[in-house]
């Protein structure tokens, strides 16, 4: 024991020397002999806790409190132990704090114990976390072992409760922080659901409400209690919110509690007042506390709702008394106090609705106030915020706030009743019926649906709802109301009693009374005025005109009295004055008086001030007054829109008065003057197919309605003329303008307009190539220029359609003999002084007496120079016609450039003696153009007209006209077009072909930049590109585009003559000769390509029309020889007689034939220059001469021309067959020795030349010469494996070997050999369908026969060049009744159709 002890003593100097080893050395060597020794287990634990051994030293110190558990000692070494590691034990030291408190409290020690609370508490707010602080807080608070026992010493509760609530609120903030920012990132979050849902979940769990309680109970602070009690408030209010609708019963039952709590109190918590306020479920305003509305005021007298209370309460419609310190005071007081008026009072009400937030109550009472003021707008405005903010409430709430609902309902139907009636009315009558259907009594309700059963007209009905609601709440202005209806359903003597009988009743003199006064004075009057309509008792001043007096005495902003008045003085007082002043006033006063608004506006209309017709008609549309509701039997008025469509019609605001005719024909769909001005908007706007359908709906109400009620309707017609013109239905427009003028004949519009389609349509004709219309519209356009210049020879756009009617002929030249001369000077010199023709003169040499000079002459040339000249002096009257108007006399100067321009082009060529300047006519459009640039600089069409006639004159001056154009206006393809052709002019192939790509990619159908395009092409030698160009711009050029039809068809002829491989089919050549055809149209006479046209014409076999054409240009020839003498024309002319031989052999004349190939010979004889076009002139007569001879039976003439043929040809082996063929049909033996001797020596020399084997073939099978037809027949063998023969030469090799086939079959049947051939021709030849035909005829079978007609149809064109006899004959040979219909069909001519159908 003594050797513990001295252990035990030595561990204890150890420690107070330092000497943590040896003291832990020593406590060890006791406890090994003792476990239990309780300070050798203490001096342990503080010498491991002094080397920083801490779970040693706290195994050591449990050790010590096991053995002795309420010695403090052990329990203090822990607590010191805890707090030199900081926070990391701060959960055991929570337990061993607490243990030893209660261990002094034990021995009562309350110093030692508040120590050790404190000394814990302090740490655990230092090195703890927040929890592990709220923890330590807990040992503070009531209901804890220790609260009891230091009850005094430490913190009062409240204050606890409070550093609680703190720690709660932030840890509760930096919650739903954290768990916002990890959910929004979810795919598919959304922030305002992620809040709600974070919310919900913090709230529910919060603890806050609880401590929020704790420190309301225990404070005794009361500004403490007020703001926990705020707080406790606004956490159960954010809980509301949260929760979902099914959780909020109780908690919404809880927040009222509180916030009527508060609110008993007088606390100033706006929070507590609004719920109190606002979610009170009242019907009607009455029904609140108006002490606690006083209250309100005061707590919050800057508050929006304080203001609007305040308004509302000081207000006549409050319906509250008003405060007692106002209403005792004494006069002296009352004097102080300032007198708020009603503007006052709305304009502090609507300053609170700007400053309150959102407020149901707000709402209600400012919706109020402006129904009181007949505000509606105003009123259904506030309205619909307050639906949805009570919706908003009834879902933050739970609660279901119906007679909240219902009220701002009913205040909403009210409001839509009166405003812009009756427009929504529709929504108002389901806002009343849905109350209606909860509330059958509702009186309001019932007006409200009686009021919209009136202006539906259903007065009816409407006296029985206003009678059911008159029940419910007896009202003078609901009665009196009842009483108008009935006097609208036509029961005016009823009515006028029972307005009367209300009338007595209505004395108060308030401004509301003195309105509904007002009301039933005038509907006194406009009963009396119904109930007599003479007009003596309309006149009378006593009876409805007095009561439309008292009307106005007793209200003067009344509309309806000033309507009546105003139609009083109008249609009975005939005082237009002072009618016009009631109406301006009933106008001013209500949008609603619809009839002072249409008298308004007729009378603006006559004035033609439709600035302000656009304005009334517009202030009533806004009204909302015109359009009836949906359902409602009440007619629309659309003469507004009709107002306003004319308006925008006038001021050129199209897409805008479309709109507004579309609108008035809605309401009104049989208004006859809206569809036409409907269609006079469409057709501006460029919508004419609409403007049609508009128009033509316009002339079936004509003929629906009658003359009788719409009067004069010619203007419909002629607009529908109009767009028929625009549309290019110029037959149809012109028809149309024909119906008007037999109405109207002198209307100078519908004239001009008649006269100017006209000629339109002869241009467009002239496009298109119907050049005889064209002329029969100038005939007739010419005959309404006469009637026309008889009484309005003045007109600009008259002499400008005579000058174009005359250009037409300078355009269709073939019609020049048709100009009708006489009848244009005549109209010329109607009514004007000719010496006023001399304009530009000087210049152009164009006046009275060289239009006479010509039209006197003779011939084609002097009718066309005279048509210049009369379009030329016509033009010239035009620009005398507008001197006073600029823009005119530019355009009138721009037509007449362009028509000199004309006459220099028509004479430009032309080998005749003129007088002057051969650029006179040039120069002066130069001047021309000139002048109307000056009058308009702006005009890109002036200058690239002036770049266009000076581009032979001034280079420079052409190209700065050409690009001024573009700098105006870049995107015209013709001006890029003149430039391109002005570069190639020029030789600057680059820019040109810039130019002419531009033109094509600003209008890709401009023709004239493809033509230069392909001019470009054929100059740099580009000939297959050039030709599809011209090609490409003759497709989709117009028809009288010569300078296209030229290139064209050259480059085709040129094509095909230079490449043996061109197809050469008629439906390839029909193009062309269009364009030739069209071409000669328009020009007097065009040798060349009159030349190119027969010879097309010759290649697709209308040989007639070839022959004709060649013989004009052989006369035009023969003139022109005689004029010049030029060896040139003798070899065009050589040139023409032998192709007009040609083509008179062709269609047999066989004489005509040989006498111009011999012409052509004799002429072309005496040139000495040997050249290609000489050579093949000369072949073609010697071919067309022999054969014609031949055909004459003249075989010595004709085998004469075959030599010289075959001389010129230089022994070509086509012309020796032609020459054999004669000579063996002369029938001499000579003759066909000498044939067989030229077929065997071409033989040799051209061994492959199909035509002579076959012809030398046939002779030998004529001649039953075995030997050559041995010899030969291997030769056809071979020629039958030739890839290169045609159709036609397989067909006659065919023919040949079959012939042979059965003439000689080498001991073989002659049919099987004949067969035998024809299936061999088959095989060789399976696509082609002589040799099935041939088969079939052999074999008597159905198979060969319809591949002969399937091999056929494909030969045919444009498969192929299978004639039609060929094709008929193979579909007789099919021996099927369908087929040989097809062949007679096809040849009706050949017998074989007819033969096949007879066997059927």
């Amino acid at each position: 024991m003594s050797a513990l002890k001295a252990a035990l003593k030595a561990a204890k100097g150890a420690l107070d020397a330092h000497q943590y080893g040896k003291a832990v050395e020593n406590a060890t060597q006791v406890l090994n002999e003792d476990p239990n020794n309780y300070h050798a287990n203490v001096f342990l634990g503080l010498a491991f806790e002094k080397q920083g051994r801490n779970d040693e030293s706290e195994k050591a110190y449990r050790a010590a409190t096991s053995v002795k558990a309420n010695d403090p000692l052990a329990w203090q070494g822990l607590v010191s132990l805890y707090e030199q590691q900081g926070g990391r034990k701060l959960d055991d030291y929570h337990d061993v704090a607490l243990r030893l408190a209660n261990i002094y409290e034990q021995v009562d020690d309350k110093t030692r114990c508040q120590t050790v609370v404190d000394k814990y508490t302090d740490f655990a707010r230092k090195c703890g976390s927040r929890l592990q602080y709220k923890h330590s807080l807990e040992i503070l608070l009531p209901g804890s072992t220790l609260y009891d026992y230091l009850e005094g010493r430490i913190l009062h509760p409240s204050y606890t409760y409070m550093r609680l609530s703190e720690l709660v609120e932030q840890e509760e903030k930096e919650k739903m922080n954290f768990e916002i920012g990890q959910r929004r990132t979810r795919l598919g979050a959304k922030i305002d659901q992620v809040t709600a849902e974070v919310k919900r979940e913090v709230l529910q769990e919060s603890d806050l409400e609880t401590l929020y309680q704790h420190v309301i109970d225990w404070t005794d602070d009361q500004e403490t209690r007020r703001l926990y009690e705020e707080k406790l408030l606004q956490h159960a209010y954010d809980t509301l919110i949260a929760l979902p609708g099914a959780q909020k019963a109780s908690k919404c039952e809880e927040v009222t509690r509180l916030a009527q709590g508060l609110v008993i109190l007088k606390h100033p918590f706006a929070l507590a007042w609004m719920i109190t306020l606002e979610w009170k479920d009242i019907e009607r305003i009455e029904e609140l506390d108006a002490g606690l509305l006083h209250e309100y005021i005061e707590f919050f007298p800057d508050d929006g709702l304080g203001k609007i209370l305040r308004g509302y309460l000081e207000s006549e419609i409050s319906v509250f008394p008003k405060r007692p310190a106002m209403e005792e005071a004494d006069d002296d007081a009352r004097k102080e106090i300032p007198v708020v008026t009603a503007e006052d009072l709305l304009i502090l009400m609507a300053e609170g609705m700007e400053d309150r937030p959102p407020s149901v109550l707000a709402h209600r009472l400012m919706g109020e106030y402006y129904l009181h003021l007949d505000e509606y707008g105003s009123a259904a405005e506030i309205a619909r915020k307050a639906h949805r903010q009570v919706k908003m409430d009834s879902r933050k709430s739970g609660l279901p706030l119906t007679n909240n609902l219902d009220a701002v309902n009913l205040m909403l139907g009210t409001a839509l009743v009166h405003f812009q009636a009756p427009r929504h009315h529709p929504e108002a009558r389901n806002l009343f019926e849905s109350i209606l259907a909860r509330k059958p009594e509702d009186s309001s309700a019932l007006v409200g649906i009686g009021l919209i059963l009136e202006e539906q007209e259903e007065y009816e009905k409407a006296i029985i709802f206003l009678e059911h609601a008159l029940e419910q709440a007896p009202s003078i202005r609901v009665k009196a109301e009842a009483a108008w209806c009935k006097a609208l359903s036509g029961d005016h003597r009823t009515g006028c009693s029972e307005l009367e009988e209300c009338l007595v009743h209505v004395e108060t003199p308030d401004l509301r009374t003195k309105a509904l006064k007002a009301q039933i004075l005038y509907r006194v009057g406009m009963c009396m005025w119904h109930m007599d309509d003479s007009k003596a008792a309309r006149r009378d001043r006593n009876r409805a005109y007095a009561r439309f007096i008292s009307s106005l005495q007793t209200d003067l902003n009344f509309a309806p009295a000033y309507t009546s008045l105003g139609i009083y003085y109008a249609d009975y007082a005939k005082d237009k004055g002072r009618a016009r002043k009631c109406f301006q006033k009933a106008f001013e006063l209500s949008s609603s008086e619809i009839m002072a608004a249409e008298r308004l506006a007729q009378s603006f209309a006559r004035s033609s001030e439709w600035g302000l017709v656009e304005i009334v008609a517009q202030r009533v549309v806004e009204s909302g007054k015109v359009k009836p509701a949906p359902g409602s039997k009440k007619k629309g008025v659309s003469w507004p829109f009709a107002a306003l469509g004319v308006v925008q019609l006038n001021s050129q605001d199209y897409p805008r008065s479309v709109v507004s005719f579309q609108s008035a024909l809605r309401i009104s769909p049989k208004d006859y003057y809206s569809w036409v001005g409907l269609g006079e908007s469409y057709q501006s706007s460029g919508r004419y197919i609409a403007a049609t359908k508009a128009f033509e709906q316009a002339q079936k109400l004509e003929q629906q309605l009658g003359p009788e009620v719409l009067g004069d309707t010619w203007f419909s017609k002629y607009m529908l003329a109009n767009v028929k013109r625009e549309l290019g239905e110029y037959d149809a427009a012109i028809a149309g303008y024909k119906q008007v003028l037999a109405v109207k004949r002198k209307e100078y519009g519908v004239s001009i307009a008649s006269l100017q389609t006209l000629v339109e349509a002869a241009w467009h004709n002239m496009e298109l190539g119907f050049f005889g219309r064209a002329i029969e519209s100038v005939h007739e356009a010419l005959e309404t220029a006469k009637d026309l210049a008889t009484w309005r020879g003045y007109a600009f756009n008259l002499w400008k359609s005579v000058g174009d009617l005359c250009s037409v002929y300078t355009y269709i030249q073939s019609y020049i003999e048709e100009f009708p001369v006489e009848a244009i000077k005549n109209l010329l010199r109607y009514d004007i002084e000719l010496d006023e023709y001399s304009l530009l003169a000087n210049l152009d040499e164009v006046n009275w007496e060289a239009f006479e000079a010509s039209a006197a002459s003779e011939g084609p040339y002097s009718v066309l120079d005279a048509c210049c000249y009369a379009a030329v002096l016509a033009q010239k009257r035009a620009i005398l016609c507008c001197a006073h108007d600029p823009h005119a006399r530019a355009v009138a100067w721009y037509n007449l450039g362009w028509t000199e321009h004309r006459t220099h082009i028509c004479q430009k060529g032309r080998k005749i003696q003129a007088m002057g300047s051969p650029f006179r006519y040039l120069k002066a459009s130069v001047q021309c153009f000139k002048r109307a640039i000056e009058l308009e600089s702006s005009n890109a069409e002036f200058w690239n007209s002036l770049g266009i006639v000076t581009s032979e004159l001034n280079p420079r001056v052409a190209q700065h006209s050409f690009v001024r154009s573009l700098h105006i206006n870049d995107k015209n393809a013709r001006v890029w077009t003149n430039l391109g052709t002005f570069y190639l002019s020029e030789g600057d192939t680059q820019l040109a072909n810039d130019a002419f790509t531009r033109a094509q990619s600003v209008d890709p159908d401009h023709a004239q930049a493809w033509l230069g395009q392909g001019l470009l092409a054929a100059q740099l030698g580009v000939t297959s590109e050039a030709r599809n160009l011209f090609a490409h711009a003759f497709d989709i050029s117009n028809a009288s585009a010569a300078q296209i039809h030229r290139p064209y068809t050259s480059s085709t002829l040129d094509h095909l003559l230079s490449s043996p491989g061109a197809s050469d089919s008629p439906a390839s050549l029909l193009q062309p000769l269009l364009a030739l055809r069209q071409l000669s149209k328009l020009s007097l006479i065009d040798l060349p390509f009159d030349h190119k046209r027969s010879l097309f014409e010759e290649r697709i076999g209308d040989h007639a029309n070839a022959s004709q054409s060649l013989s004009s240009v052989c006369s035009a020839l023969e003139v022109e020889y005689e004029t010049t003498e030029s060896g040139t024309t003798l070899g065009h002319f050589a040139q023409a007689k032998a192709d007009l031989s040609r083509s008179q052999l062709a269609e047999c004349n066989f004489e005509g034939s040989a006498e111009n190939a011999a012409t052509a010979l004799d002429i072309s004889a005496d040139d000495l220059q040997k050249s290609n076009a000489r050579e093949k002139t000369r072949l073609s007569a010697y071919l067309s001469g022999g054969l014609a001879y031949f055909y004459q039976s003249s075989m010595d003439r004709s085998i004469e021309m075959f030599k010289g043929a075959l001389e010129e040809s230089h022994g070509d082996p086509d012309i020796i067959c032609l020459l054999s063929q004669v000579l063996w049909a002369k029938g001499g033996e000579q003759e066909r020795s000498i044939a067989r001797e030229q077929l065997l020596d071409s033989v040799e020399k051209h061994p492959n030349h199909v035509e002579t084997v076959l012809l030398l073939g046939a002779i030998a099978v004529l001649d039953d010469d075995q030997d050559t037809v041995d010899a030969v027949f291997d030769d056809l063998q071979q020629l039958r494996t030739r890839e290169d023969l045609g159709l036609y030469q397989h067909k006659q090799l065919a023919q040949l070997l079959s012939a042979i086939a059965a003439l000689y079959p080498g001991g073989r049947d002659q049919c099987l050999a004949q067969l035998a051939e024809a299936t061999t021709a088959a095989m060789l030849t399976p696509s082609l369908p002589y040799s099935w035909s041939q088969v079939a005829k052999l074999m008597d079978e159905s198979h060969p026969a319809k591949m002969a007609v399937l091999t056929a149809v494909r030969n045919a064109p444009p498969g192929g060049d299978l004639n039609a006899e060929d094709l008929a004959e193979a579909y007789a040979g099919a021996r099927e009744g369908e087929n040989a219909q097809r062949s007679i069909m096809l040849a009706p001519w050949k017998s074989l159709g007819w033969e096949a159908l007879s066997l059927i």
